[in-house]
């Protein structure tokens, strides 16, 4: 049941087959009579529906979800079922039904100790009060999600409640609250690199500009929406964008530029409806159907079969006797052919196991791995010491812009493929790539004492490498130049996400290794002087002096050399 849950919940490509593991999980806790995982069944298949558009079914799914969770007596499953109810009412736009199931999930998840869960579905609730205008209880809600995430370290969960809290202050029509609120947002999320809510936000700080009648600023925050959209891929951002600015420029009577960006936002606009996808739901409804009448056919020939037999019987007494002889062959036939088809299954499902194995191995260290195999979910856990490292190419953004979207793929796997052998050569944890920066961490998911020497060793090879890929650069390749910056000390660690798992790290020492890596300079190693005091006696260190840094004030900083 844990295995065809992990199959389900890790199959984003293929709804069809995700759908498939979801309710053979159902009809195998319903025949163990396993209510909490005949609810996280439907759950799961609620999911599935609801991301391929069938909102109705998805509905029935999820109460069916609500009923086994109450018999399973699981309060945390209870309270996540009826958030995601109050998710998909609020997608059909039944405001009545929505807030009724968002106050029960929270009713229910405060009595849990989950607090992110809890959090999500607060921010949920508040989204939804700020669609129907009800602004006073959508900042209480806000407020109260942001004040959780923060406790509990939980940076990006912080920032969105900022940024939300900053849109209900400009419906408001408190626009310095509203900028301020804001910008906290988006400086958190640049550090974040999530520029998707960042472009959302500066539409919305386009809009306080343009009731306050200075559309020359409002014109700025939404060029640069669309700038960020259009770098990261943002299909639907730049729909957005372009509409903001087609609007704008009709408001100051550039009729040109306003049709332009308008003829933009309806290219993306049909993108994002995503037809290809509406187009293989359809098939697989058909097949469904074409399915079941096939059902019909063969019984329909099978009692055919059965009348022609009792004929046969009646007319003589020795077709009976070969007719039973014949049965007792087929007999015979179909059980040597199910011995092999259950000897086949058992390969298909162990093959399946190490696939759901590996799909997990690949994301999360094996330890926590194993952790949310074992118990379905993983605590966040604090290390006293961890190193941590980021990496950024120079003059990539302006390299973006002329490459094609396959030379750039390709550039960057070229890099970060070997990056990636370089961390198992020092049994390192790759923890996530955005863009063009690499990030990575020493002594986790084990506690070591010697993380610090084998991250700058790791650092070695990898400016190494870029440095002789860039002397061996020919015509048709793009080669770049590499900043590394590097911070030891103290780190919360922890699985993130409802949809996909990502392993994550968060605290002071990875946004201080995130500025190590800005002041540093290209082909250089920048540590900060916490991991000076742990390597300075097997590497050559050079003193930088005290360096401004964004936040912290000056800081220490050094350029290691190479080892002693």
């Amino acid at each position: 049941m844990e295995l065809l849950r992990n199959l389900s919940f890790n199959e984003v490509n293929n709804s069809a087959l995700g759908m498939k593991y979801a309710d053979e999980l159902i009809a195998l806790s319903k025949a163990e009579k396993n209510y909490l995982y005949l609810h996280r069944g439907y759950y799961q298949k609620g999911n599935k529906l609801r991301l391929a558009g069938d909102l109705d079914v998805a509905l029935s799914a999820f109460f069916k979800s609500t009923n086994a969770a109450e018999k399973a007596n699981y309060t945390p499953g209870l309270g996540t079922a009826y958030s995601a109810i109050a998710d998909v009412y609020s997608v059909m736009g039944n405001t009545k039904n929505a807030e009724i199931y968002y106050n029960k999930a929270v009713r229910i998840l405060r009595t849990t100790d989950n607090a992110i869960v809890l959090a999500s579905a607060l921010i949920n609730a508040g989204d939804q009060y700020f669609k129907t205008k009800q602004y006073k209880v959508a900042l209480q809600y806000f407020n109260e999600s942001g004040a959780i995430f923060k406790k509990n370290d939980y940076i990006i969960g912080f920032a969105y409640s900022l940024g939300n809290i900053g849109m209900v202050y400009a419906e408001q029509g408190k626009n310095n609250l509203a900028m301020e609120n804001m910008r906290k947002a988006i400086v958190i999320l640049e550090d974040l690199k999530d520029y998707y809510a960042i472009s959302d936000y500066l539409i919305h700080m386009s809009d306080i500009y343009v009731k306050q009648n200075d559309t020359k600023t409002a014109l700025s925050y939404a060029k640069r929406s669309l700038d960020l959209a259009q770098k990261y891929g943002l299909k639907d951002q730049v729909s957005t964008s372009n509409l903001k600015l087609s609007q704008l420029y009709e408001k100051v009577g550039n009729t040109a530029e306003s049709l332009k960006h308008y003829k933009d936002h309806i290219t993306y606009r049909d993108s994002v409806t995503n037809l290809e996808s509406v187009q293989k739901i359809a098939d697989l409804r058909t097949n469904y159907e074409v399915s079941q009448k096939q059902v019909q056919v063969n019984l329909l020939k099978k009692d055919k079969e059965i009348q022609q037999l009792r004929v046969k019987r009646q007319r003589n007494l020795i077709y009976v006797t070969a007719s039973t002889l014949l049965f007792i062959i087929f007999l015979a036939f179909g059980l040597y052919r199910r011995n092999k088809f259950i000897q086949k299954t058992k390969a298909i499902i162990e093959e399946e196991k190490n696939r759901s194995d590996t799909l997990l191995l690949n994301i999360l260290p094996e330890e926590t791995a194993q952790e949310l195999k074992q118990s379905g979910k993983v605590a966040a856990k604090k290390f006293e010491s961890v190193t941590v490292l980021f990496t950024d190419f120079k003059g990539f953004t302006d390299y973006a812009k002329d490459l094609s979207p396959e030379k750039l793929v390709e550039s960057v796997d070229y890099y970060f493929s070997k990056f990636d052998t370089i961390m198992e050569k020092y049994d390192l944890e790759k923890i996530k790539t955005v863009g063009d920066s690499y990030m990575c961490a020493a002594g986790l998911p084990f506690e070591t004492t010697d993380h610090a020497h084998k991250m700058v060793l790791a650092a070695i090879e990898i400016a190494e490498f870029v440095k002789e890929s860039l002397a061996m650069q020919t015509q048709d390749q793009t080669r770049f130049e590499i900043r590394i910056g590097i911070n030891s000390g103290p780190i919360v660690a922890g699985v993130v996400g409802s949809k996909k798992f990502a392993y994550d790290i968060w605290g002071d020492a990875v946004n201080i290794a995130s500025r190590m890596e800005s002041c540093s300079e290209p082909g250089r190693i920048n540590v900060s002087e916490y991991t000076y005091e742990l390597i300075k006696d097997q590497f050559h260190c050079e003193y930088r002096g005290e360096i401004e840094v964004k936040h912290k004030g000056m800081m220490k900083m050094y350029f290691v050399n190479g080892p002693k």
